[in-house]
C-alpha cells in the first residue's frame, strides 16, 4: 500500500516473462522449494495470470503461465491446471482494486514463525515499518481449500504481508517487483528478529520514531502500538 503504479500497463507477454523471472528469484534464494509457491499478476478487470499446479517455480517458462477471470475459470481451453491457492488469488484482487500481483512462498525464517505461530507485527526495522508495514498471522487454514481466502479476506484490504498459520506468507503488490520484493522484506525482518531474539533482545522503535518514518514515507499509521518514547 502507498506504492505508486507505473503509468503504462505491462503486457500480457511482459507479465508472462515477469512472472517467469519472479519464479526463478525465489527458487534460486530458496523461498520457495520443489513445486511449492505460487504467482499472480492481474492483466485487466476482466483476465488474472498465475501460476500452473505441481511445476518448479524455477523452471516456468511463459507459455505455463494460465489465464484465468475473475470467478477463477481458465481462459485457455486444456493444458496445465491452474494453482491449487488460485481461491487465494482472487480474494486479494477482488479486496485489493489496487493490487497488481501477489506472490505466496515459504521463506524458511518466516515459516518458522508461521509454524510457532508469531506475527512480526512490531516496530523493528525502519524500512519495514516505512515500506511493509505489519506483518500479520493469519488463522490456519487447510491449504488448497477455499478456507485459505477465508482466513486472509479480513486482512488483505490493510496489509500487504500476511504470515499464513503453519503455512507460509502472501504479499501483496502494486507489481510484481513490488510483491517479490515485499516476500524478501518479510523474510529479512523474520531472520533479523530470530537473531536478536538469539542475542538476548529486540529493542522496538518508538512511538515518535514510528510516527516520524510515517511522515517521511507517506505511509498510514495501521501498525498496532508501539512502546512509548
Amino acid at each position: 500500500m502507498g506504492e505508486n503504479k507505473n503509468s503504462r500497463m505491462p503486457s500480457e507477454a511482459e507479465l508472462r516473462r515477469q512472472i517467469v523471472e519472479i519464479g526463478r528469484r525465489l527458487y534460486d534464494r530458496r523461498l520457495v522449494t520443489a513445486a511449492t509457491g505460487n504467482i499472480s499478476a492481474r492483466v485487466s478487470a476482466g483476465r488474472i495470470l498465475i501460476t500452473p499446479s505441481g511445476i518448479c517455480k524455477g523452471r516456468l517458462s511463459a507459455s505455463d503461465v494460465i489465464p484465468v477471470d475473475p470467478s477463477g475459470n481458465a481462459l485457455v481451453a486444456g493444458g496445465r491446471r491452474p494453482s491449487s491457492e488460485l481461491g487465494m488469488h482472487l480474494c486479494v484482487y477482488r479486496r485489493r482494486p489496487d493490487a497488481g500481483a501477489c506472490v505466496h512462498a515459504h521463506p524458511p525464517y518466516a515459516t518458522a514463525c508461521a509454524v510457532a505461530g508469531i506475527s512480526l507485527t512490531e516496530p523493528v526495522l525502519p524500512e519495514t515499518v516505512a515500506a511493509l508495514g505489519p506483518v500479520v498471522l493469519a488463522e490456519y487454514a487447510t491449504p488448497s481449500t477455499p478456507e485459505v481466502a477465508g482466513s486472509i479476506s479480513g486482512l488483505v484490504s490493510h496489509h500487504d504481508a500476511i504470515i499464513l498459520k503453519n503455512h507460509g506468507v502472501l504479499t501483496v503488490g502494486c507489481d510484481l517487483e513490488a510483491a517479490f520484493m515485499k516476500m524478501e522484506m518479510v523474510e529479512h525482518l523474520a531472520q533479523v528478529v530470530f537473531l536478536a531474539r538469539k542475542l538476548g533482545n529486540v529493542d522496538l522503535l518508538t512511538s515518535a520514531q514510528v510516527a516520524a518514518l510515517h511522515r517521511a514515507f507517506g505511509r498510514k499509521n495501521n501498525s498496532p502500538p508501539e512502546r512509548s518514547s
